[in-house]
């Protein structure tokens, strides 16, 4: 299991195209809000005739930002690229240049065997052209998992893989939208993921190959607007936890706070979390009733799920009923800056269900999001 908070910090990735020219400006102006990691999209959301434009228009969104934040304060969230290939890792760094900077990591889509090693080393060599880490998300999503008769195997050999590249491994993602167009299925807003088994099962084989070792991140939620889209997220996400998932990748600003929220432990759970890992392994006794005697405690069984909802805690906060959660810190990745002052959290003004922002056409909002 990972022990460092910083795998825990992605929360909710938000997803943009690269070619979208007012990715910036948003992020300037702080349209997306506070409390989210941002991902730059140049595989499936752009065609493959445009992918050079796409990566043009990613150089001067991330150039430009770069020049903002050396001139004003603004939340600068940790920014990902998703790449279609190993190749486009040291060319878009190359041409970066010192916008490259901002780059935390890089997203691995169709994760394989037959291109996992080409990809890991892509950005292990990163890192070391940076002198800093720099990280991998891979996602796991190629036909290969549909195959009963070797998925373990494919599994564990990505995950050998994985374990050799070690500590840049950020998260695993899981790429719910092809695994079900591999099926010819799309959920609707009242209905959850997890309730499409032949995709659940998948999950299931995922998290627990990888679980153990790694923070698994939940699949993309499609929904921002209409009458469920809100109670069917909330009931998704409360199926991920449930399922071992920290995390969502989400393709609205609106939905963030929802997954934010999802993140955050309720006093209880804290509560038993500490008890629990202020426990001394060498009592007689490593089981006791809860602090409000409603459930069992035990250190030998808990202390692993205990160290998970503490870090959940710092990172995210505590739900508070009936008050308001407390404020929690804003996670940043190791050697990286979100504004050229520091900000107090104190000030941050309360997250709200975000109005409908195109994030995903350049040409402005038109009432549809998708061109």
């Amino acid at each position: 299991m990972k022990h460092d908070m910083i795998y825990y910090s992605v929360g909710a990735l938000l997803y943009c195209p690269a070619d979208n020219r007012s990715v910036a400006s948003s992020l300037i102006q702080e349209r997306f809000g506070r409390r989210f990691s941002l991902a730059l999209c140049l595989e499936d959301t752009i065609g493959d005739d445009h992918v050079a434009e796409a990566e043009l228009t990613l150089i001067r969104t991330l150039s430009e930002v770069q020049r903002a934040s050396r001139q004003r304060s603004f939340y600068l969230p940790n920014i990902f690229i998703r790449v279609r290939n190993a190749g486009q890792i040291p060319d878009l760094l190359n041409r970066l240049g010192s916008a490259g900077e901002l780059v935390a990591g890089w997203i691995l889509p169709k994760f394989s065997t037959g291109n996992a090693d080409a990809y890991i080393e892509a950005v292990l060599e990163a890192g070391r052209q940076y002198g800093r880490r720099i990280y991998m998300m891979p996602i796991l999503e190629s036909p290969d998992l549909i195959r009963l008769d070797s998925r373990a195997d494919f599994l564990y050999s990505l995950k050998k893989k994985l374990d050799a590249a070690g500590e840049p491994v950020l998260n695993i993602r899981v790429g719910g939208n092809d695994l079900c167009h591999l099926f010819g299925f799309r959920r609707h807003a009242d209905e959850s993921i997890h309730d499409i088994r032949p995709v659940s099962n998948i999950f299931a084989d995922i998290v627990t190959v990888f679980g153990t070792d790694y923070v698994v991140s939940g699949p993309v939620w499609e929904y921002y607007d209409g009458d469920r889209w809100a109670s069917g997220l909330r009931r998704e996400l409360a199926g991920d936890r449930l399922c071992g998932f920290i995390g969502k990748t989400v393709i609205h600003p609106r939905q963030i706070p929802l997954v934010n929220q999802s993140c955050q432990v309720s006093r209880q759970d804290l509560e038993d979390a500490r008890a629990i890992l202020g426990w001394d392994p060498g009592a007689g006794s490593l089981v006791r009733g809860s602090a409000d005697r409603t459930r069992m405690n035990e250190y030998k069984t808990h202390s692993n799920w205990a160290e998970k909802i503490l870090m959940l805690a710092e990172l995210y906060g505590v739900r508070q009923q009936p008050s308001r959660p407390v404020k929690p810190m804003e996670p940043q990745l190791p050697g990286r800056y979100a504004c050229t002052q520091k900000t107090n959290s104190s000030a941050l003004p309360d997250e709200k269900i975000i109005p409908n922002v195109n994030i995903w056409s350049s040409t402005g909002f038109k009432g549809n999001m998708y061109r």
